[in-house]
């Protein structure tokens, strides 16, 4: 099988944000899709993994924006997977303009998770064999972001369109969370230039997360998410989101 996968995408309405700009969030609504087509023809789809009760999960993403596509636009998008490490499967993406120009690229690192337990499954008990590309220019494997304390807060609670096919926060969702904490005149003079998100725990419907968050100076965003009502205080998801 070509270790490539590439799909093109139409920049349409529902693809963009109030400026006619791509949203961020759709970023990695292409990463899941093109990763998910990909997997299928490398018979690993989401109902091959169930059959064995698994599925694929997300840990953390990493994003480089060169531009934002604009309304009208139809971009190109290849994707591949990386060699495959002692606890995930980073998988590669890049997006280019009709020009032939590069638009973002991300890196994504995959794992698999038990469907009953819940708990990770590492590659080399997993019996799941992805052949790694290396094609030069990929980004490095993203880096956990440490918790800081954060001035502005505020609840949220996961409802039914948050939610994906595992019965969880899908992660496009944080995405979106998130750039719902800054209003539309930010956005207006704004665009992210790199994210880094981290997907730490599980977040269910109906769970209330407590978003933490502060736009610091170089126009740098932190956030982080935890779940309100676990003893734990396990963290969601925490982000950092650099914008031009």
């Amino acid at each position: 099988m070509e270790p490539i996968f590439q799909k093109n995408f139409e920049i349409t309405d529902s693809c963009v944000d109030c400026f006619g700009r791509l949203r961020p969030s759709m970023i990695l609504i292409y990463a899941q899709e093109v990763a998910g087509k990909h997997c299928e023809l490398l018979d690993l789809s989401y109902e091959k993994l169930a059959s064995h009760r698994l599925f694929w999960a997300v840990t953390r993403h990493k994003v480089q924006i060169t531009r934002l596509p604009t309304l009208g636009e139809t971009i190109r998008v290849e994707t591949w997977p990386m060699p495959t490490t002692r606890v995930a499967y980073p998988r590669s993406m890049v997006a280019y303009d009709e020009k032939g120009n590069e638009c973002f690229r991300s890196i994504s690192l995959w794992v698999l998770m038990d469907l009953d337990t819940r708990n990770m499954i590492l590659p080399g008990k997993s019996g799941i064999i992805v052949s790694g590309t290396l094609r030069g220019g990929e980004l490095p494997s993203p880096t956990g972001l440490i918790a800081r304390p954060l001035a502005s807060h505020m609840v949220r609670r996961v409802g039914y369109t948050d939610l994906d096919r595992n019965g969880h926060m899908n992660n496009t969702r944080c995405l979106e969370w998130i750039d719902d904490l800054l209003p539309s005149a930010f956005h207006r003079n704004h665009w992210a230039k790199e994210i880094t998100v981290c997907y730490l725990s599980e977040a269910k419907e109906m769970q209330d997360l407590e978003l933490r968050w502060e736009l610091q100076e170089g126009s740098v965003l932190q956030v982080d998410s935890r779940r309100l009502g676990d003893e734990q205080d396990h963290r969601v998801f925490t982000a950092r989101i650099l914008y031009e």
